[in-house]
């Protein structure tokens, strides 16, 4: 048995060998590959115009940028990419797809925001849709941001307002004996409504219909300007939906109609001779690292996704989107310690999560704050609940006219399922010492004891925040028991409330941090972003383990990582395409 043990451990380990083996010869071939390209430049044509694409869900941000197939783009991805578009005078323009209404007004904003900024800088935008085909007004908002829209013949555009709806699974629970028991605080914390209500609230409804008039306002109002036309003209011409193409370009919804390719060759003609198009995604990943800009450092700390406890590990496989609270933390602290950074950029788009977690986060925010770095929030398309808890104290906070944020309020709870299993003939016992060791499970409810302990928690959880938001936001703690209440806000509506500061985007909240940090306004910054990317050889690591051969693979990676390696790299990817040019400095001219 144990020669056989020794023959199977021997095999496996092998075979381990083998795929490590393997793994070392693709990275080096890689790396020889990328060698080549560097000493041959960017590979960038000299005349292009860059494409993007819409249509594609998009996060906000997203930590582990490397993964075995091509990263998908993110709001912050597109941003940052537009202003380093900006500056090369090779990009002469922008190509954009939109249309298939999937994009959040909010992330509208923001997109059309950087769309914008490009554009102010002399090069031109083109837009096109083969159809506008939901409902909602996101895809078109970011649509106005272009010197042109265009459109396919006879297609719908069916852009009209905003609306939405929830199901409620209260009568079903009831059906199947499952019971819901959660504690919420206040009224207007409606996200477990639908287990614990039959149907909508009226606090639910009221601050439903106020988010979506204020969505509505703000992007009707904006789309009115970048068309040019009066905010009459543009809601009857949106309340003509559902209509066709040329029912658009007649009420100046559109300028062109025509087919993709004929908005691309539009685009490629205007950019001149020889231009070709290049993906945004192609000239990101032609950039030799992961710093954008140029002068004194600012911290761009991104904070995407659920809150959760712990490191959010992730693998190969795994591109899930969250917010770790070790991670996090420890890229704040590491924003904090670094020398160079003059201030920090919390980028928040998240629904909330773990509130021990969530104030974990806020910690590092405040011992930033205390080591003298400005903090700065600038909040992408959702900042509620725990992703207002880990914004409130910073110096400022920046938010869409369309971001959702507020929340402050508390969910606690469970639904028992005993009851259920039973109606399908399957039981479940549970065995227990102590009092309350069986409270969280879910195949009973609380006792009456319990169900008091739950909502002491819940107000002492709320209690808690609330005092934070007043400390934080500098506001009287009875104002911020009115504002809070678990209520949504709209970005707009909550800078009337004094829980933002100031509405815009992210180039809006790099302009304070400036500010704050000392540095003058005209100057260009350098955006480094944490948490730290995982480069090719952690990830390995972190899949498989150190070995030796990963030891060696991370010894040269730490050549490559050294000072004088990075600056000859980026020598090399500064000289002209195709050439590499030798000059002595210092020499009279």
């Amino acid at each position: 048995m144990v020669a056989f043990l020794r023959w199977a451990g021997s095999i496996v380990a092998g075979a381990l060998n083998g795929i490590l083996k393997f793994i070392l010869a693709i990275i080096i071939l890689a790396i020889v590959v990328a060698l080549f390209a560097m000493a041959r430049g960017d590979k960038m044509p000299a005349n292009m115009v860059l494409a993007l694409d819409l249509r594609k869900d998009l996060v906000d941000s997203a930590q582990d940028k490397f993964s075995l197939g091509n990263h998908p783009l993110t709001v912050m991805d597109i941003v940052l990419g537009l202003d380093a578009a900006e500056r090369d005078s090779r990009v002469k323009g922008v190509y954009v797809r939109v249309g298939n209404g999937n994009l959040l007004i909010s992330r509208a904003e923001e997109i059309k925001a950087a769309l914008k900024k490009f554009r102010a800088s002399g090069k031109f935008v083109i837009v096109h849709a083969q159809g506008f085909d939901g409902a909602g007004l996101g895809d078109y908002l970011a649509a106005t941001a272009g010197d042109q829209i265009w459109m396919q013949p006879k297609s719908p555009f069916a852009a009209s307002g905003v609306g939405g709806g929830q199901i409620f699974l209260r009568g079903l629970l009831d059906k199947i004996k499952a019971e819901p028991q959660i504690a919420k605080r206040k009224e207007y914390k409606s996200a477990a409504d639908m287990y614990m209500e039959s149907g909508m609230t009226k606090e639910d409804r009221e601050q439903l219909e106020a988010l979506m008039h204020s969505w509505y306002d703000a992007a009707v109002g904006e789309a009115a300007k970048e068309r040019k036309i009066s905010r009459e003209a543009m809601t009857a011409a949106l309340e003509a939906s559902p209509q066709f193409t040329e029912d658009a370009k007649a009420k100046k919804l559109i300028d062109k109609i025509g087919y993709d390719d004929d908005a691309l060759n539009a685009a490629l003609a205007k950019a001149g001779d020889n231009a070709e198009a290049i993906t945004l995604a192609q000239f990101l990943g032609s950039k030799p690292d992961a710093s954008f800009g140029s002068g004194p450092h600012i911290a761009l700390v991104e904070a995407s996704g659920e809150i959760v406890e712990g490191s959010g590990a992730s693998g190969p496989f795994n591109n899930d989107t969250v917010i770790a609270g070790d991670d996090m933390a420890r890229a704040i602290r590491q924003a904090t310690a670094d020398k160079d950074i003059k201030a920090i950029i919390l980028r928040v788009d998240s629904p909330g999560g773990s509130v021990t977690a969530s104030d974990q986060i806020l910690d590092a925010v405040k011992k930033a704050q205390a080591a003298g770095k400005p903090v700065v929030v600038s909040m992408g398309s959702l900042a509620a609940s725990g992703g207002y808890y880990i914004s409130l104290s910073a110096n400022k906070i920046v938010a869409e006219p369309g971001t959702i944020t507020g929340s402050i309020g508390v969910l606690t709870g469970k639904v028992a399922i005993g009851g259920t299993l039973g109606m399908i003939g399957v039981k479940g016992e549970l065995v227990g010492v102590g009092k309350n060791a069986l409270m969280n499970s879910d195949l009973q409810p609380y006792t009456e004891d319990q169900w008091k302990a739950v909502n002491a928690e819940a107000d002492a959880i709320y209690d808690d925040f609330t005092k934070k938001v007043a400390d934080g936001r500098k506001l009287p703690l009875a104002k911020v028991q009115d504002i809070a209440r678990g209520r949504v806000w709209s970005g707009s509506d909550a800078a009337e409330r004094g829980l933002v500061d100031k509405l815009g985007g992210f180039w809006d909240a790099a302009d304070i941090a400036k500010r704050l940090s000392g540095i003058p306004q005209g100057d260009r910054v350098t955006f480094k972003v944490y948490p730290r990317q995982k480069g090719l050889i952690e990830s390995i690591e972190a899949w498989f383990g150190n070995t030796d051969e990963v030891e060696a693979i991370a010894n040269f990676n730490s050549l490559m990582q050294s000072p004088i390696t990075k600056q000859a790299v980026r020598a090399v990817r500064a000289a002209p395409r195709a050439d590499i040019e030798l000059r002595a400095t210092n020499l009279p001219e």
